[in-house]
């Protein structure tokens, strides 16, 4: 399947669930990549040091995607998968939550434990703003002067996001491209004598 958009948080938000005096803090956090990760769960470690579980899902990389969940020493399957779950049934990629668990003396069996988390990672998701992002390609477009305006006529007409210029001996024109529109910019762009693409 070709993947041209994906849904992601933007900001970091806290869920909380509660039950039988455990409580469960979850933190939802937009990632990047495996180093965001690292220092996200760096921080939460170190904050919630006291907790007995920081159990956590992500998935980065909406083109070849990676995703882990982990039980941090919960019975199996009763805290990763069910935040994972969360993740992608709201089709959140490049995006990580991790729960903190605080224990309240009464063990909670494998169902309450899945609701827990499951609940814990689905409030907090609602307390994040969730966007639709697409995936981009980046160009740079070398022409010389006389070309500028049919350049910026394509520009214009398709929408490209220009993500930086040189005009110094040649003219230089870093742009933005919607994976998706790529093939028909690009095309119009070829037809252009005298441009070269990178």
């Amino acid at each position: 399947m070709d993947i041209s958009e994906y849904n992601t948080l933007t900001i970091e938000s806290e869920g909380y669930y509660k039950d039988k005096g455990s409580k469960f803090i979850a933190l939802a956090f937009h990632v990047e990549n495996e180093e965001e990760i690292k220092e996200a769960m760096a921080v939460v470690k170190k904050k919630y040091y006291d907790a007995r579980h920081h159990c956590y899902a992500y998935r980065i990389n909406p083109e070849a995607e990676v995703f882990r969940s982990s039980d941090d020493g919960e019975p199996s399957g009763t805290a990763g998968k069910p935040i994972l779950n969360q993740l992608l049934s709201e089709e959140l990629t490049n995006s990580l939550i991790i729960v903190v668990r605080y224990f309240g003396g009464t063990k909670l069996g494998v169902s309450g434990l899945i609701q827990a988390y499951k609940s814990a990672a689905r409030d907090a998701i609602r307390n994040n703003k969730v966007v639709k992002k697409f995936i981009t390609r980046q160009f740079i477009l070398s022409f010389e002067y006389p070309l500028m305006n049919s350049v910026m006529r394509v520009i214009k007409e398709e929408n490209l996001k220009i993500v930086g210029q040189d005009f110094d001996t040649n003219c230089k024109i870093n742009v933005e491209i919607k994976k998706n529109q790529e093939n028909i910019a690009i095309s119009r762009i070829e037809k252009i004598r005298g441009v070269t693409i990178t």
